[in-house]
């Protein structure tokens, strides 16, 4: 049982889109981290937005497991919807234990990355928008992006406390709604390698 309450299985096979230089890394040194050059490279004008947020999901991800980098590795729990092979690129077919992931809800990453209020359901959606209006807030993100935030500390925090509910809020489903994270990929957890065509 993971820390969603989704019952795990011992190995998950996961997919991972990296760079063709992980693939080059992995071989060299039999493990490939994700570094900040890297973001930097893939990102571009917006990496700073991207590492931000990537420390503060490591951090909180810490808490539930011992992490082994500064950034995580996004991976599918499907091939059917995992990310597709472009230039440049290789997809890692793993097998994972379930000691060396953590599981994501995307849905609720994606209110993250908004920097909006992850709710727990819609009851609290509502109550939480009310309590918006409530002050004169327009959107959540007018508490961290403007002078707003200073004015309502308690709903700031609210907002960035809801998002540690991207470790604990149970997906729609576990195909759709989640994604697994890691720190690292290890090259005996690979068995398969796909390059781009």
């Amino acid at each position: 049982m993971n820390q969603m309450g989704i019952p795990e299985p011992a190995v998950r096979r996961l997919w991972s889109r990296q760079s063709a230089a992980a693939a080059e890394e992995l071989e060299r040194d039999g493990v490939y981290r994700p570094k900040e050059e890297y973001i930097r490279k893939k990102n571009d004008t917006i990496s700073d937005f991207y590492l931000k947020l990537y420390r503060w999901y490591t951090a909180e991800a810490g808490k539930y497991m011992q992490t082994a980098g500064s950034y995580p590795v996004w991976m599918s729990l499907s091939e059917e919807h995992m990310l597709q092979p472009v230039e440049d690129t290789v997809i890692f077919c793993m097998e994972i234990p379930c000691s060396e992931y953590l599981l994501c809800n995307y849905d609720a990453w994606g209110y993250v990355v908004n920097y909006f209020y992850v709710p727990l359901n819609e009851e609290d959606r509502l109550r939480h928008e009310q309590e918006l209006k409530k002050y004169g807030v327009g959107s959540d993100d007018e508490l961290l992006l403007t002078q707003k935030g200073n004015f309502y500390p308690l709903l700031k925090r609210e907002l960035t406390d809801s998002w540690k509910r991207v470790f604990t809020l149970p997906p729609r489903d576990e195909i759709h709604g989640a994604v697994a994270t890691a720190w690292e990929i290890r090259k005996e957890w690979v068995k398969e390698i796909r390059r781009y065509d």
